[in-house]
Protein backbone atom coordinates (compact mmCIF):
# COMPACT_ATOMS: atom_id res chain seq x y z
CA UNK A 1 0.00 0.00 0.00
CA UNK A 2 1.27 3.56 -0.79
CA UNK A 3 0.69 6.52 1.38
CA UNK A 4 0.94 10.49 0.60
CA UNK A 5 3.44 11.90 3.07
CA UNK A 6 3.85 15.06 2.12
CA UNK A 7 6.43 17.29 4.18
CA UNK A 8 5.20 20.64 5.69
CA UNK A 9 8.43 22.39 3.76
CA UNK A 10 6.97 21.15 0.48
CA UNK A 11 2.85 22.15 1.43
CA UNK A 12 4.45 25.79 2.52
CA UNK A 13 6.32 25.88 -1.19
CA UNK A 14 2.96 24.39 -3.04
CA UNK A 15 0.97 27.38 -0.67
CA UNK A 16 3.58 29.97 -2.48
CA UNK A 17 3.28 28.45 -5.73
CA UNK A 18 -0.68 28.52 -5.67
CA UNK A 19 -0.53 32.32 -4.70
CA UNK A 20 2.16 32.87 -7.53
CA UNK A 21 -0.31 31.43 -9.74
CA UNK A 22 -3.47 33.52 -8.34
CA UNK A 23 -5.34 30.24 -8.25
CA UNK A 24 -8.48 30.75 -6.16
CA UNK A 25 -8.02 29.57 -2.38
CA UNK A 26 -11.48 28.62 -0.79
CA UNK A 27 -11.56 30.00 2.96
CA UNK A 28 -11.47 26.66 4.93
CA UNK A 29 -14.46 24.95 6.10
CA UNK A 30 -14.95 23.08 9.19
CA UNK A 31 -14.08 19.58 7.48
CA UNK A 32 -10.84 20.70 7.04
CA UNK A 33 -10.02 23.34 10.25
CA UNK A 34 -10.49 20.95 13.08
CA UNK A 35 -10.43 17.62 13.36
CA UNK A 36 -13.64 15.99 15.95
CA UNK A 37 -14.22 12.72 16.81
CA UNK A 38 -11.27 11.64 15.15
CA UNK A 39 -11.96 7.78 15.23
CA UNK A 40 -14.10 6.20 12.32
CA UNK A 41 -16.03 2.75 12.83
CA UNK A 42 -15.36 0.15 9.83
CA UNK A 43 -16.07 -2.39 8.21
CA UNK A 44 -13.33 -3.58 5.48
CA UNK A 45 -12.61 -6.77 3.28
CA UNK A 46 -9.06 -5.39 2.72
CA UNK A 47 -5.94 -8.34 4.22
CA UNK A 48 -3.65 -7.19 7.47
CA UNK A 49 0.05 -6.23 6.14
CA UNK A 50 1.58 -7.21 9.48
CA UNK A 51 3.25 -3.67 9.23
CA UNK A 52 3.22 -1.43 12.23
CA UNK A 53 2.84 1.64 10.69
CA UNK A 54 -1.08 2.25 11.61
CA UNK A 55 -1.57 3.98 8.23
CA UNK A 56 -0.46 0.29 6.05
CA UNK A 57 -2.69 -2.22 9.16
CA UNK A 58 -4.52 -3.16 5.91
CA UNK A 59 -3.45 -3.38 2.68
CA UNK A 60 -5.18 -3.83 -0.68
CA UNK A 61 -5.83 -7.43 -1.22
CA UNK A 62 -9.50 -9.45 -0.92
CA UNK A 63 -9.81 -10.77 2.58
CA UNK A 64 -12.74 -11.61 4.82
CA UNK A 65 -14.70 -8.90 6.51
CA UNK A 66 -13.26 -7.15 9.45
CA UNK A 67 -14.14 -4.61 11.45
CA UNK A 68 -12.87 -1.97 14.00
CA UNK A 69 -12.03 1.93 14.14
CA UNK A 70 -9.24 3.60 12.65
CA UNK A 71 -8.17 6.86 14.65
CA UNK A 72 -7.47 10.47 12.46
CA UNK A 73 -4.66 12.70 13.84
CA UNK A 74 -3.47 16.43 12.23
CA UNK A 75 0.17 17.16 11.83
CA UNK A 76 0.59 20.40 13.82
CA UNK A 77 1.25 23.00 11.32
CA UNK A 78 1.10 26.03 13.90
CA UNK A 79 4.12 27.01 12.21
CA UNK A 80 2.87 27.25 9.04
CA UNK A 81 0.06 29.87 10.16
CA UNK A 82 -2.18 31.74 7.97
CA UNK A 83 -0.23 30.22 4.88
CA UNK A 84 -1.80 26.75 6.12
CA UNK A 85 -5.25 28.00 6.61
CA UNK A 86 -5.29 29.68 2.98
CA UNK A 87 -4.35 25.84 1.18
CA UNK A 88 -6.58 24.56 -0.87
CA UNK A 89 -8.74 21.68 0.79
CA UNK A 90 -6.95 19.44 -1.30
CA UNK A 91 -3.57 20.08 0.23
CA UNK A 92 -4.91 20.40 3.66
CA UNK A 93 -5.84 17.02 3.75
CA UNK A 94 -2.10 15.50 3.54
CA UNK A 95 -2.25 17.19 7.44
CA UNK A 96 -4.00 14.15 8.29
CA UNK A 97 -2.92 10.91 9.00
CA UNK A 98 -3.74 7.70 11.08
CA UNK A 99 -2.25 7.31 14.04
CA UNK A 100 -4.22 4.08 15.49
CA UNK A 101 -6.14 1.20 14.45
CA UNK A 102 -8.41 -1.06 16.94
CA UNK A 103 -9.68 -4.20 15.23
CA UNK A 104 -12.51 -6.05 16.60
CA UNK A 105 -15.09 -7.86 15.63
CA UNK A 106 -18.19 -6.49 13.67
CA UNK A 107 -20.87 -7.05 16.25
CA UNK A 108 -19.07 -5.07 18.83
CA UNK A 109 -18.86 -2.11 15.97
CA UNK A 110 -22.50 -2.29 15.32
CA UNK A 111 -23.28 -2.67 18.77
CA UNK A 112 -21.45 0.93 19.66
CA UNK A 113 -23.02 2.48 16.75
CA UNK A 114 -26.07 1.44 17.92
CA UNK A 115 -25.33 3.61 20.95
CA UNK A 116 -24.22 6.76 18.87
CA UNK A 117 -26.97 6.62 16.39
CA UNK A 118 -29.94 6.49 19.36
CA UNK A 119 -32.94 7.04 17.65
CA UNK A 120 -31.12 9.18 14.29
CA UNK A 121 -30.16 7.20 11.15
CA UNK A 122 -27.31 5.46 10.79
CA UNK A 123 -25.22 5.97 7.34
CA UNK A 124 -22.81 3.44 5.14
CA UNK A 125 -20.09 5.57 3.58
CA UNK A 126 -18.73 3.13 0.57
CA UNK A 127 -15.75 4.79 -0.94
CA UNK A 128 -14.19 5.25 -4.72
CA UNK A 129 -11.38 4.22 -6.61
CA UNK A 130 -7.81 4.65 -5.65
CA UNK A 131 -8.30 5.06 -2.48
CA UNK A 132 -5.78 2.91 0.22
CA UNK A 133 -7.15 2.40 3.43
CA UNK A 134 -5.66 5.23 4.80
CA UNK A 135 -6.55 8.06 2.59
CA UNK A 136 -10.06 6.54 2.83
CA UNK A 137 -10.06 7.02 6.59
CA UNK A 138 -9.41 10.37 6.07
CA UNK A 139 -11.95 11.10 3.63
CA UNK A 140 -14.48 9.06 5.93
CA UNK A 141 -13.92 11.73 8.52
CA UNK A 142 -14.08 15.03 6.11
CA UNK A 143 -17.27 13.49 4.56
CA UNK A 144 -18.54 13.01 8.40
CA UNK A 145 -17.71 16.71 8.83
CA UNK A 146 -18.90 17.98 6.17
CA UNK A 147 -22.37 16.46 6.15
CA UNK A 148 -23.07 16.84 9.87
CA UNK A 149 -22.99 12.66 10.22
CA UNK A 150 -21.16 12.63 13.49
CA UNK A 151 -21.26 9.26 15.43
CA UNK A 152 -23.47 8.31 12.78
CA UNK A 153 -21.29 7.11 10.20
CA UNK A 154 -20.14 3.33 9.13
CA UNK A 155 -17.56 3.71 6.65
CA UNK A 156 -17.57 0.21 4.60
CA UNK A 157 -13.97 -0.13 2.88
CA UNK A 158 -13.60 -2.47 -0.49
CA UNK A 159 -9.82 -3.29 -0.98
CA UNK A 160 -9.22 -0.30 -3.72
CA UNK A 161 -5.72 -0.42 -4.64
CA UNK A 162 -4.81 3.12 -4.38
CA UNK A 163 -2.98 3.44 -7.04
CA UNK A 164 -4.27 5.60 -10.22
CA UNK A 165 -3.12 3.38 -12.92
CA UNK A 166 -5.13 0.45 -11.56
CA UNK A 167 -8.40 1.50 -12.42
CA UNK A 168 -9.69 -2.33 -14.10
CA UNK A 169 -8.59 -4.07 -10.92
CA UNK A 170 -10.11 -1.96 -8.69
CA UNK A 171 -13.32 -2.26 -10.72
CA UNK A 172 -12.87 -5.84 -10.42
CA UNK A 173 -12.42 -5.91 -6.97
CA UNK A 174 -15.48 -3.50 -6.06
CA UNK A 175 -17.86 -6.32 -7.89
CA UNK A 176 -15.97 -8.67 -6.11
CA UNK A 177 -17.47 -7.00 -2.92
CA UNK A 178 -20.67 -6.63 -3.57
CA UNK A 179 -22.43 -9.10 -1.64
CA UNK A 180 -20.61 -8.55 1.40
CA UNK A 181 -21.74 -4.88 1.07
CA UNK A 182 -25.10 -6.23 -0.12
CA UNK A 183 -24.91 -8.32 3.89
CA UNK A 184 -23.65 -4.90 5.67
CA UNK A 185 -26.90 -3.20 4.79
CA UNK A 186 -29.22 -6.23 5.65
CA UNK A 187 -27.92 -6.52 8.44
CA UNK A 188 -27.73 -2.51 9.79
CA UNK A 189 -31.34 -2.92 9.04
CA UNK A 190 -31.72 -5.28 10.79
CA UNK A 191 -30.40 -4.34 13.92
CA UNK A 192 -31.64 -0.37 13.39
CA UNK A 193 -34.96 -0.97 11.72
CA UNK A 194 -37.02 0.20 8.60
CA UNK A 195 -35.78 3.36 6.88
CA UNK A 196 -33.25 3.49 10.12
CA UNK A 197 -30.68 2.61 7.56
CA UNK A 198 -28.98 5.55 5.00
CA UNK A 199 -26.01 4.50 2.47
CA UNK A 200 -23.89 6.88 0.96
CA UNK A 201 -22.00 5.87 -2.06
CA UNK A 202 -18.91 7.92 -4.16
CA UNK A 203 -17.58 7.49 -7.46
CA UNK A 204 -17.46 3.34 -8.05
CA UNK A 205 -18.39 3.24 -4.74
CA UNK A 206 -21.83 4.56 -5.66
CA UNK A 207 -22.10 1.93 -8.52
CA UNK A 208 -21.27 -0.54 -5.49
CA UNK A 209 -24.17 0.81 -3.68
CA UNK A 210 -26.34 0.06 -6.50
CA UNK A 211 -25.46 -3.17 -7.34
CA UNK A 212 -25.82 -3.79 -3.79
CA UNK A 213 -29.06 -2.72 -3.15
CA UNK A 214 -30.44 -5.02 -6.27
CA UNK A 215 -29.26 -7.98 -4.67
CA UNK A 216 -30.76 -6.71 -1.65
CA UNK A 217 -34.04 -6.13 -3.01
CA UNK A 218 -33.95 -9.73 -4.52
CA UNK A 219 -34.01 -11.06 -1.12
CA UNK A 220 -35.52 -8.60 0.74
CA UNK A 221 -38.04 -6.64 -1.65
CA UNK A 222 -39.67 -5.89 1.56
CA UNK A 223 -37.11 -4.04 3.25
CA UNK A 224 -37.15 -0.08 3.64
CA UNK A 225 -33.76 1.79 4.10
CA UNK A 226 -33.67 5.40 4.49
CA UNK A 227 -31.58 7.63 1.73
CA UNK A 228 -29.73 6.53 -0.84
CA UNK A 229 -27.21 8.87 -2.26
CA UNK A 230 -24.79 8.22 -5.55
CA UNK A 231 -21.76 11.14 -5.25
CA UNK A 232 -20.42 11.38 -8.38
CA UNK A 233 -21.32 7.88 -9.59
CA UNK A 234 -19.23 6.26 -11.59
CA UNK A 235 -21.78 4.23 -13.84
CA UNK A 236 -23.57 3.31 -17.41
CA UNK A 237 -26.25 6.09 -17.17
CA UNK A 238 -28.78 3.50 -19.11
CA UNK A 239 -27.39 0.64 -17.24
CA UNK A 240 -28.15 2.32 -13.75
CA UNK A 241 -31.55 2.93 -16.00
CA UNK A 242 -32.54 -0.73 -16.25
CA UNK A 243 -31.82 -1.57 -12.82
CA UNK A 244 -33.78 1.33 -11.03
CA UNK A 245 -36.99 -0.06 -11.15
CA UNK A 246 -35.69 -2.98 -8.99
CA UNK A 247 -33.76 -0.21 -6.58
CA UNK A 248 -35.98 2.41 -6.11
CA UNK A 249 -38.43 0.37 -3.90
CA UNK A 250 -36.10 -0.32 -1.42
CA UNK A 251 -35.32 3.53 -0.64
CA UNK A 252 -37.17 6.27 0.78
CA UNK A 253 -35.26 8.15 -1.32
CA UNK A 254 -32.67 8.10 -4.04
CA UNK A 255 -30.86 11.26 -4.67
CA UNK A 256 -28.00 11.93 -7.45
CA UNK A 257 -25.33 14.83 -7.19
CA UNK A 258 -24.09 15.28 -11.39
CA UNK A 259 -21.62 17.88 -12.62
CA UNK A 260 -20.03 19.11 -15.21
CA UNK A 261 -15.86 19.16 -14.97
CA UNK A 262 -15.44 16.10 -13.71
CA UNK A 263 -12.31 14.65 -15.11
CA UNK A 264 -12.12 11.22 -13.43
CA UNK A 265 -15.79 10.96 -14.80
CA UNK A 266 -14.83 12.16 -18.12
CA UNK A 267 -12.27 9.85 -18.64
CA UNK A 268 -14.39 6.58 -17.78
CA UNK A 269 -16.88 7.58 -20.07
CA UNK A 270 -13.74 7.15 -22.68
CA UNK A 271 -13.09 4.16 -21.23
CA UNK A 272 -16.10 2.74 -21.15
CA UNK A 273 -17.94 4.12 -24.20
CA UNK A 274 -21.14 5.20 -22.67
CA UNK A 275 -21.77 8.87 -20.43
CA UNK A 276 -21.80 8.12 -16.55
CA UNK A 277 -24.62 8.90 -14.24
CA UNK A 278 -22.31 11.31 -12.15
CA UNK A 279 -22.22 14.02 -15.28
CA UNK A 280 -24.32 16.41 -16.26
CA UNK A 281 -26.51 16.45 -19.41
CA UNK A 282 -28.15 13.22 -18.78
CA UNK A 283 -31.44 12.94 -19.79
CA UNK A 284 -32.35 12.50 -16.17
CA UNK A 285 -36.44 12.92 -16.53
CA UNK A 286 -35.86 9.32 -17.69
CA UNK A 287 -35.28 8.32 -14.11
CA UNK A 288 -38.49 7.98 -12.05
CA UNK A 289 -38.53 8.97 -8.62
CA UNK A 290 -35.07 10.13 -8.13
CA UNK A 291 -34.41 13.35 -7.17
CA UNK A 292 -30.83 15.42 -9.18
CA UNK A 293 -29.01 17.67 -8.00
CA UNK A 294 -26.35 19.48 -10.51
CA UNK A 295 -23.99 21.20 -8.62
CA UNK A 296 -22.14 22.70 -11.83
CA UNK A 297 -22.73 26.49 -10.44
CA UNK A 298 -20.18 25.51 -7.33
CA UNK A 299 -16.68 26.51 -6.99
CA UNK A 300 -14.26 24.19 -7.81
CA UNK A 301 -12.72 23.24 -4.58
CA UNK A 302 -10.34 20.25 -5.98
CA UNK A 303 -8.28 19.56 -9.15
CA UNK A 304 -10.53 16.73 -10.23
CA UNK A 305 -13.78 18.60 -9.94
CA UNK A 306 -14.50 15.09 -8.58
CA UNK A 307 -14.62 15.40 -4.52
CA UNK A 308 -16.96 17.61 -3.60
CA UNK A 309 -18.45 15.60 -1.32
CA UNK A 310 -15.61 16.24 1.07
CA UNK A 311 -14.47 20.09 0.29
CA UNK A 312 -17.46 21.97 -0.43
CA UNK A 313 -19.11 23.88 2.29
CA UNK A 314 -22.27 24.26 0.21
CA UNK A 315 -22.30 20.64 -0.67
CA UNK A 316 -21.64 19.64 2.80
CA UNK A 317 -25.10 21.84 3.88
CA UNK A 318 -27.61 20.16 1.30
CA UNK A 319 -26.42 16.69 2.55
CA UNK A 320 -27.03 17.71 6.27
CA UNK A 321 -30.66 18.95 5.27
CA UNK A 322 -30.74 15.47 3.12
CA UNK A 323 -29.22 13.15 5.49
CA UNK A 324 -30.17 14.59 9.09
CA UNK A 325 -33.84 16.07 8.17
CA UNK A 326 -34.79 13.66 5.36
CA UNK A 327 -35.95 16.80 3.36
CA UNK A 328 -36.58 16.31 0.29
CA UNK A 329 -34.95 18.77 -2.78
CA UNK A 330 -37.90 20.91 -2.70
CA UNK A 331 -37.74 21.91 0.82
CA UNK A 332 -33.70 22.73 0.65
CA UNK A 333 -31.96 26.09 0.79
CA UNK A 334 -30.36 27.00 -2.42
CA UNK A 335 -31.98 24.67 -4.78
CA UNK A 336 -33.36 25.54 -8.25
CA UNK A 337 -35.35 23.77 -10.05
CA UNK A 338 -34.27 22.93 -13.45
CA UNK A 339 -36.59 20.18 -14.64
CA UNK A 340 -38.70 17.66 -13.39
CA UNK A 341 -36.48 16.25 -11.06
CA UNK A 342 -33.58 18.12 -11.32
CA UNK A 343 -32.42 20.88 -9.26
CA UNK A 344 -29.04 23.38 -9.50
CA UNK A 345 -27.64 24.01 -6.28
CA UNK A 346 -26.37 27.38 -5.88
CA UNK A 347 -23.51 29.34 -3.12
CA UNK A 348 -25.19 29.84 0.41
CA UNK A 349 -27.06 33.13 0.31
CA UNK A 350 -24.96 35.42 3.24
CA UNK A 351 -27.54 35.90 5.72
Amino acid sequence: MRRSSLHPAFLACAGVIFGALGLAMPSASVAQTQIEEPQIPFVTLRNRTGMQNPGQYYGDERSDLKAGWCRVKSLDVSVLGALAEAAPGFIREEFLSIDRVTETGDSVVFDALQQTVGDDTAVIYVHGFNISFEKGCRRALLLRQNAGLHGRLLWFSWPSDGTLTNYMRDESDMYWSVPDLAEVILEMERRFGPDKVSVVGHSLGARGVVLALYEVANRRPDIRLGEVVLLAPDMDFQFFERLLPRVRPVASNLTIYVTQGDRPLALSEQLHGYPRLGEAGNDVSRLDDVEVIDISDLSVRDLTGHLYHIYNAALGTDLRQLLNEAKAADARENLTPAGPNLWRLGEAQPD
